[in-house]
């Protein structure tokens, strides 16, 4: 074998060793934030997504086990896979296989927002930007709304799929007469001995409760609206401890012990251990109402310092198997559809992340005739007292300060 024959074998063994490389790669030979959206569904008809989601709601899983996947599977052909996990957990899952450098992982979409965001968008873990190449992203979504997500730029790395706002619930046949501020409600406790307690942080709904006792006992939230300041937050949170140390012993158990999570706090309200639940979700108690759960003279209520609003999204992992998937997924999540079905709250109740005015008549219609029920608040009452998240790092500064100041 001469030269010039050793050269060219070796070409054409490099250049068959590159396609087969380009092969492995799951999204060879295209970027799929360039391709444009025809690509994307033909790329994504037929394969699977694994959605990683938290999964201490049954009435939400259910929705995606079987509403969200039968759509997909109906409109692209695409198998759903809900993967049930934490969101810390599965942002350390994708910072230990970006330390072992696999190329290709395991999660496709997820659903995350707040420090879980800023932790995986700050660490590159996410895959993007995305959110702009979304058709329904582009058509309907306020995207002056969903600039930031607890005070993290989302920049395209992610896509929302509900707003909530924080809301309490009290049974109006046993409680006709809820306590309508902060300084009403330790009172209140103090009168009511074991009939009140909240999720123990960092629970998503026992963190945003905390949150809401921070705005009202130190004089509101529009000082916090500028990155950590470690001299106010010394200077403030004391009275937050104060608080919350007052009301402790009189919290169900006295305060030895705390629910998980807001679907143990949801329990223990249904089976009347408590008097006051809470959510992030104000069409929860008409929820609970239709499943069951709960009686139908139960009610929502907003306390008179506020009630904190945000939005929650979906995000694609940076080495995402399925991206094309994952992207069709994300942005039929956004689709009026999809959004309509989620505020019925016989599925979630979870309100919508659309600008209305770029709604159609119809569709506007149609979410107008959605019966959210005797026990969930109209808009204008929660907008009348909505007051916005503050940033991740003040959020981990109170996660850590209760640990250290409330729960010995």
């Amino acid at each position: 074998m001469n030269f010039r024959t050793i050269t060219a074998t070796c070409l054409l063994l490099a250049a068959g060793l590159a396609t087969a490389l380009a092969g492995c790669s799951p999204d060879a030979p295209r970027d799929w934030k360039t391709v444009g959206w025809p690509g994307v569904l033909k790329a994504a008809r037929g394969t699977t997504v694994r959605f990683y989601m938290y999964g201490g709601w049954a009435h939400v899983n259910r929705w995606v086990d079987t509403w969200v996947a039968g759509e997909l599977a109906r409109r692209y052909a695409i198998t759903l896979e809900r993967v049930p996990l934490d969101a810390s957990a599965f942002v350390n899952k994708l910072l230990a296989e970006k330390a072992a450098g696999r190329a290709t992982g395991s999660i496709d979409l997820m659903w995350i927002n707040g420090e879980n965001f800023r932790n995986a968008k700050e660490t590159g873990l996410l895959y993007g930007p995305y959110a702009q190449r979304c058709p329904n992203y582009a058509s309907y979504v306020p995207a002056a709304r969903v600039a930031y997500d607890f005070g993290t730029p989302t920049e395209g790395y992610e896509t929302p799929w509900g707003t909530a706002q924080f809301v309490f619930e009290y049974d109006a046949a046993r409680t006709p007469d809820p306590p309508a501020s902060f300084a009403e409600l330790r009172e209140w406790v103090a009168r009511h001995p074991g009939r009140f307690t909240y999720p123990q942080p960092p629970d998503f709904t026992g963190s945003a409760f905390v949150r809401q006792a921070f705005y009202a006992t130190t004089g509101g939230f529009q000082q916090y609206l500028k990155p950590f300041d470690e001299i106010l937050f010394g200077r403030n949170a004391p009275a937050l401890w104060a608080y919350l140390k007052a009301v402790k012993p009189h919290l169900w158990q006295e305060g030895r012990t705390y629910p998980k999570d807001s679907a143990t706090l949801d329990t223990l309200f249904a089976r009347g251990e408590v008097d006051l639940n809470m959510s992030y979700h104000p069409a929860h108690a008409q929820q609970k109402i239709l499943d069951g759960s709960y009686k139908d003279t139960v009610r929502t209520l907003v306390l008179r310092e506020g009630s904190i609003y945000n939005t929650h999204y979906t995000a694609i992992a940076f080495n995402a198997p399925n991206a094309p998937g994952a992207m069709v997924a994300a942005d039929f999540l956004m689709s009026p559809e999809a959004q309509l079905s989620k505020y019925d709250p016989a599925n979630w109740g979870d309100f919508p992340v659309l600008d209305m005015a770029l709604l159609d008549p119809a569709q506007r219609a149609a979410f107008e005739a959605v019966d959210l029920g005797a026990a969930t608040l109209s808009s204008a009452a929660l907008a009348a007292v909505a007051v916005p998240e503050i940033g991740t790092h003040w959020l981990e500064a109170l996660e850590s300060g209760w640990e250290r100041e409330v729960l010995p």
